[in-house]
């Protein structure tokens, strides 16, 4: 069941991908690749890695796409028309139907030929919480904690830029 899966969640990420890339709306290649990012962290469940799964559709999925619908509906680079006008059911409908179709046809291709290798049993804690604290906070604390300061210099810098904007907006009124 767990190949079966994969193969969906995998042509799946393939086919958001190649919709995101090939569709001329904007808002819909942004909903492409929520659709993308979504089975990515599906992909990561069925690794067993939860944080990198849950960090993939908050961080991603949450708030950098929403930050990008936010641009791109304060540029106003489509007309709300088109948004609804273009996307029909039975695209979408077609779309799933061909992924379902595709993966049963790889998972019954994999049950014959063994195409597939397994799992080895060492990756059962490689995404875990635990295995990326431990390797985050000891091998790589460095790169971490100067991360963390460059982040927050970026975030006190936009601060005084924006400061510095309102500021001169309201001097020269």
């Amino acid at each position: 069941m767990d190949t079966f899966i994969f193969i969906f969640l995998a042509v799946l990420t393939i086919g958001s991908g190649l919709g995101m890339v090939l569709n001329r709306n904007t808002v819909n290649s942004a909903l492409f690749l929520v659709l993308n990012m979504v089975s990515i962290a599906g992909i990561y469940l069925l690794l067993q890695a939860q944080f990198l799964a849950l960090i993939q559709i908050l961080v991603y999925a949450g708030a950098i796409m929403v930050l990008f619908l936010f641009v791109i509906m304060l540029l106003n680079l489509d007309d709300e028309r088109s948004l609804f006008s273009k996307v029909r059911a039975k695209y979408i409908s077609a779309f799933f139907l061909g992924v379902v179709t595709l993966s049963l046809i790889l998972y019954s291709l994999e049950g014959v030929a063994d195409l597939l290798p397994e799992i080895s049993p060492e990756m059962e804690t490689a995404g875990t919480v635990e295995a990326l604290g431990d390797v985050l906070y000891t091998d790589y604390l460095f790169a971490f904690e100067m991360t963390a300061i460059l982040l927050t210099a970026a975030v006190v810098g936009a601060l005084m830029i924006a400061q510095y904007k309102k500021s001169n907006n309201g001097a020269s009124e």
